[in-house]
C-alpha cells in the first residue's frame, strides 16, 4: 500500500473516534473470541540517551500492528509528555500498512480500558464506589473516565505530589458527575472501595494493611521488575489477577518483589483477565473478604485490539480503504 493511502489518526482523532466504554468492549471482545494473552511476545526494551524505547508487536489472522513507544523521564520538565510513540496498524494477510495512530493517545485510551474491564469484573454493579486515585497525569485522567464508563462513583479522592494538579483532577471528576471529589492523602485508601495507582512511583504508595476487605486495587504504573506501587502487605493478603501470568512474572515488580522476599509463591496469582470474563460477574476470590488486586503491565494485544477499534470507527465515519471484514 502506498504512503498516500496510509490513514493518519492523530491524538484528537483517537480520542474522538473511540470512547472509554468502546475500548473496554473491544478488549472484552477479543478475549471472548479466544485470544490467548499468554502467547503474546514479550516487549523489547532498550535504553537510549533520552530514556527508553519499547517495541510491542502483535498479530491475529486479520490484523497486525506494532507500537514504538518512548519513555522520556525528562520530558515533563520540558512541558512535553513523558510517554511518546506511534502505532502502525497493518492488514493481517498482506501486512500492508493501513493506519498510523498516535501511540501516546492509544496508550492513554487502552491502559484505562484494561483497568476498567478488570474493575467491571471484580466489583459488583449495585453499590456506587468510593474511589481513590494516585497520580494526576494523563493516565489518572483516563482511569477516572474509564471507571465512570463501567461503574457509578459516589466519591473520588485524588492523591498526587502536586496539590494543584490534584485539585485540577478532582475538579475534572466533579465535572464528569462525581458528587464528591477532593484531594487527599494515602490514608484515604482505608475508606475506598476502589484504589487506582497511575504513577511513576518505584516504591509503594500506601500501607496495604489499610485496604478494606473486599476492596479492589488496580496498579498500572510500572512494567519493571524492580519497581512497584503497592507493598508486600497488600499483595500477600489479596486475591491477585493479571493480564497474563507469563507477562506478570517477567515484568510486574508489584509481584516479583514480594515473591523474592518469600512472601508469596508462584501459585499466588488467582486468575487472569480472561478468567474473569468466563462469567458475567467475574470470578470471586477464594476468600470473599480478601482485597482484589489487579496488576497490569500493558501488553501488545491490547494495543492492537484498541487500534483496530479506532480504525473501524474511522472507517464507519469516512471512506477508509482496505478495511478487513473479519474480526480481530
Amino acid at each position: 500500500m502506498s504512503g498516500a493511502h496510509l490513514r493518519l489518526l492523530d491524538a484528537a482523532a483517537v480520542g474522538r473516534l473511540l470512547t472509554p466504554a468502546d475500548a473496554v468492549e473491544a478488549l472484552a471482545d477479543v478475549l471472548r473470541a479466544g485470544l490467548d494473552p499468554e502467547a503474546g511476545p514479550p516487549r523489547t526494551a532498550f535504553p537510549v540517551p533520552a530514556g527508553e524505547l519499547l517495541l510491542m508487536p502483535a498479530a491475529t489472522g486479520s490484523w497486525a500492528g506494532v507500537k514504538i513507544a518512548g519513555v522520556a523521564p525528562g520530558n515533563p520538565g520540558r512541558g512535553l509528555p513523558r510517554i511518546t510513540g506511534s502505532y502502525l496498524l497493518l492488514d493481517g494477510p498482506t501486512l500492508r500498512p493501513l493506519a498510523l495512530l498516535d501511540g501516546a493517545a492509544l496508550t492513554t485510551l487502552r491502559t484505562p480500558a484494561v483497568s476498567a474491564l478488570a474493575v467491571r469484573q471484580l466489583t459488583g454493579p449495585g453499590r456506587p464506589l468510593r474511589l481513590v486515585v494516585f497520580g494526576s497525569g494523563p493516565q489518572a485522567y483516563g482511569h477516572v473516565e474509564a471507571v465512570l464508563a463501567v461503574r457509578k462513583v459516589v466519591e473520588a479522592v485524588v492523591v498526587a505530589r502536586s496539590p494543584e494538579r490534584a485539585r485540577r483532577l478532582a475538579a475534572h471528576a466533579r465535572a464528569l458527575g462525581v458528587p464528591e471529589a477532593r484531594t487527599g492523602t494515602p490514608r484515604d485508601v482505608a475508606g475506598a472501595d476502589l484504589v487506582m495507582c497511575c504513577t511513576t512511583a518505584r516504591t509503594p504508595l500506601f500501607d496495604g494493611r489499610l485496604v478494606a476487605p473486599g476492596a479492589t486495587v488496580v496498579a498500572v504504573g510500572s512494567h519493571e521488575p524492580d519497581a512497584r506501587e503497592t507493598d508486600t502487605a497488600l499483595v500477600r493478603r489479596a486475591a491477585v489477577y493479571v493480564e497474563s501470568r507469563a507477562a506478570a512474572l517477567r515484568e510486574a515488580g508489584d509481584l516479583l518483589i514480594p515473591r523474592a522476599e518469600g512472601a508469596i509463591g508462584p501459585d499466588h496469582i488467582a486468575g487472569t483477565l480472561a478468567d474473569l470474563l468466563e462469567r458475567p460477574e467475574g470470578r470471586a476470590p477464594v476468600d470473599p473478604a480478601a482485597p482484589r488486586f489487579f496488576k497490569s503491565v500493558g501488553m501488545a494485544w491490547e494495543d492492537l485490539a484498541v487500534a483496530v477499534a479506532v480504525y473501524r470507527a474511522a472507517a464507519s465515519s469516512e471512506d477508509v480503504p482496505g478495511t478487513p471484514d473479519s474480526e480481530t
